[in-house]
């Protein structure tokens, strides 16, 4: 199955889930930024690469707005050359709008994942060529207050029906893109790597997730990360 077939596979069987309070709120952007991740998929998914380089789930100023994982907004535009129309979610937080490429926060985990992609590879097909960025998860989760609410918070009942569906997409993704290994951004994303794809998979190892709020992705991220790169094995350029 090819990544697209598999983003709507993906995002039939989340958008299926329910979920309950606490979680007040759910985002899919592969349904109403379906048009920009299939754009993103198309020209960047490829077999054979280096690594998946995986998250856990959408920020809400980045890939809930483009539909690109990671997506800040400027340099999936820029960057990426990725523009669609992006639609509305069935049901709105009224603290989290999305305004899809007219949105003019930006995320800072996405602006350092991407900025360090175009600075170290200075291309995008440079870094497709040996790299995909991928998300485990494809829901955004508010609570009440408009607080993110990550997929481990969730009850044992509604995880472990979402663990399932995402644990099958990432199985599929791997076997079409054939990737030498599997690094998690960030210890959760590493762990569902590990559970879904077992001894049987490519290696997962982990590198630092480029959250503000880790204090350690604060104090040189990018540095860490290509230590922790170089560590697993990877050539940088």
């Amino acid at each position: 199955m090819k990544p697209i077939a598999i983003a709507r596979w993906l995002a039939r069987e989340t958008d299926a889930l329910v979920f309950r309070p606490p979680t007040a709120c759910t985002y899919n952007p592969l349904i109403y930024a379906r048009r920009s991740h299939e754009a993103y998929l198309d020209r960047y998914a490829r077999q054979g690469v280096d690594a998946i380089l995986l998250g856990m789930n959408p920020g809400p100023w980045g890939m809930a707005q483009t539909g690109v994982p990671f997506g800040e907004v400027e340099l999936v535009r820029e960057f990426l050359g990725i523009e669609a129309k992006v639609d509305q979610p069935t049901r709105i937080h009224a603290k989290r709008p999305i305004q899809g490429f007219a949105c003019t926060r930006s995320e800072v985990s996405g602006r350092r994942v991407w900025g360090w992609v175009k600075d170290r590879f200075g291309s995008a097909n440079a870094f497709a060529a040996r790299f995909l960025v991928a998300n485990y998860c494809p829901l955004v989760f508010m609570e009440a207050s408009g607080r993110n609410r990550t997929p481990d918070k969730l009850p044992a009942a509604e995880r472990e029906p979402l663990f399932g569906v995402c644990d099958e997409a990432l199985r599929r993704l791997v076997a079409w893109c054939q990737p030498a290994r599997v690094i998690g951004v960030g210890s959760f994303a590493a762990a569902r790597a590990r559970a879904a794809l077992g001894a049987d998979g490519p290696p997962v190892m982990s590198i630092l997730h480029p959250s503000p709020a880790s204090p350690a992705a604060n104090r040189g991220w990018v540095e860490q990360v290509e230590r922790q790169l170089v560590a697993h094995g990877i050539d940088l350029p």
